[in-house]
């Protein structure tokens, strides 16, 4: 790379010659100037100087990585300019993905660090602190899931959100990644996927603890319309096809989906019932020659049914309650059916549908398991999806504390840096405390469910996962909302240093009701707790 002086780039000071000094690299950047957001002049007026320290106060780090290869022409001959450490106002620590070297005092053994080591922005097992539950496959796998999450879709979740779709090509460039088909749980779907997996992981070795790695390195990215718009329908569409579909669907759906072909969705909320599954109102009525269902209702709120080609829907086959619902698969290609995407507040890259089914014709070979049966298929995965839903909310509540205590270190207000002011060591200090105690629950309850059986998950785990789900969703709010008082007007402002606080923001909504809401997951957890007590 050219070298320049720090004399040379001065002379480049100009409206129609403007270079810059940031981080020790040299950038023209006249052909930016009129598109700067904040006028030209602001950029002028550093002209030819080292705009290190000003410019991280005011950018996020990505903000280069993502354009200034275009502005790049060189680098300064000694590094940084004196007096501008490209550091100066940041917390002590580097952007990157092995954590080896940099932290000071006693060094743990190089395999117990990893990533940036900004103390609590990720797991304790990521930072030094040993664990039961991890071993070299684990690591394996966290370390290629933050290599791809960093270059093929953190750096473009502002992007896809504004559009409010994903690119299509994104679901099979994830499939050829290897991580894909991990989001249906383990065992790995082999038979329909393929064996490789991200990291080089065994297909036979893959289990909960590699799943959750997975989730949670993906919600780092800080978007659940992201993480919802690619996977959403793996986790909770698909499954009841592979554990009850007939084998000619399994073979028929699968593949494409765990491939990214095609996308498939749950269908089981209506403008009816919520949380209340045993209320579902929409129908399905067999012909005389008993040869189709003809289906007839809505679905609200049905997350990837705007670009889905398979729906998974729970309809009522038989009489009122629980005991009526069946599970029938519905093609996007069958007369009737009609999608369109919702206006909400927050995950808007996921596809929030609107579903209307008028005179559906379907095969009874498309009926899912037995009839009347679709409720206990529904509650077959329930357990699988809330666990999923707290791996991604506490994960959000990291970003939340993460974003914070980063922004903390290098804005100053009153002569003074955030992070300098108790008030604000307190506000962070809340957020830690309540993100490490959700997240040591949650590797508590996914090592018993690497232990239990699916019918003494379905007793034991109930009531502990609904609980640690409203518990992870209360403290995410709670993140959520202490990291917007510490960005101020930044985190009511779409895009630039506030934007994963913002959208966060929006979106804890969207993780509180979803699943079950957080009242009745309490209450679910103390009623389950009744059944077992001995008093």
């Amino acid at each position: 790379m050219k070298q320049f002086t720090a004399e040379e780039v001065a002379t480049h000071n100009k409206a129609d010659d403007c270079w810059l000094i940031i981080d020790g690299k040299v950038y023209d950047v006249t052909p930016f100037l009129n598109e700067h957001p904040g006028g030209k002049k602001v950029v002028l007026m550093l002209a030819g100087k080292d705009a290190t320290a000003k410019f991280s106060a005011l950018h996020k780090p990505d903000v280069l990585a993502k354009y200034g290869s275009k502005l790049l022409v060189g680098q300064l001959a000694s590094g940084p300019a004196a007096g501008e450490s490209a550091n100066s106002s940041a917390p002590a620590v580097s952007r990157s993905a092995t954590g080896a070297g940099r932290q000071p005092g006693f060094a743990p053994p190089a395999d117990t660090l990893f990533g940036e080591l900004v103390p609590m922005s990720d797991p304790d097992w990521y930072q030094g602190h040993r664990s039961p539950y991890f071993k070299e496959s684990h690591r394996r796998l966290r370390r290629a899931m933050r290599e791809f999450v960093q270059r093929e879709i953190e750096p473009f979740c502002f992007e896809w959100d504004e559009a409010k779709q994903l690119p299509s090509e994104l679901r099979r460039k994830c499939f050829a990644a290897g991580w894909l088909a991990g989001f249906c749980g383990a065992p790995w779907p082999e038979e329909y996927a393929g064996g490789r997996v991200i990291g080089d992981v065994p297909a036979a070795e893959f289990d909960m603890f590699h799943e959750l790695i997975l989730i949670d390195e993906l919600a780092r990215c800080g978007s659940g319309g992201v993480l919802w718009g690619i996977v959403s329908g793996l986790s909770i569409g698909l499954p009841p096809i592979l554990h009850f579909g007939s084998p000619e669907m399994k073979r028929r759906i699968a593949p494409a989906c765990l491939s990214g072909e095609k996308v498939i969705c749950l269908a089981i909320t209506e403008p009816y019932a919520g949380s209340d599954v045993a209320g579902l109102r929409c129908e399905a009525r067999k012909t005389a020659d008993g040869r189709h269902y003809i289906v007839n209702g809505e679905k609200k709120w049905i997350t990837n049914a705007v670009f889905a080609d398979y729906f998974t829907v729970a309809v009522r086959t038989g009489g009122a309650g629980m005991g009526g619902i069946s599970l029938l698969l519905i093609e996007r290609t069958m007369p009737g059916v009609t999608t369109r995407q919702m206006h909400c507040t927050g995950v808007w890259s996921s596809g929030t549908t609107y579903i209307t089914f008028e005179d559906v014709k379907v095969p009874v070979e498309n009926l899912i398991g037995k009839e009347n049966v679709g409720f206990r298929y529904i509650m077959h995965n329930f357990n699988h999806e809330r666990w999923g839903i707290v791996v991604q909310a506490s994960r959000f509540a990291r970003v939340c504390y993460d974003e914070a205590f980063r922004y903390a270190h290098k804005r100053k207000t009153f002569g003074q840096r955030l992070i300098d002011n108790p008030l604000i060591r307190n506000k962070l200090g809340l957020m830690a405390a309540k993100i490490e105690a959700t997240h040591s629950w949650l590797e508590s309850v996914t090592y018993n469910m690497t232990q239990m059986s699916h019918e003494e998950q379905a007793l034991r785990l109930s009531g502990p996962i609904a609980l640690l789900k409203a518990q992870s969703t209360q403290t995410f709010e709670f993140c959520a909302r202490e990291a917007a008082q510490i960005f101020g007007g930044l985190s009511y402002t779409r895009g630039g240093q506030g934007e994963k606080v913002e959208r966060l923001n929006r979106e804890v909504r969207a993780y509180a009701i979803p699943g079950g809401s957080e009242e009745i997951m309490l209450d679910l957890g103390i009623r389950q707790a009744m059944r077992h007590a001995k008093l």
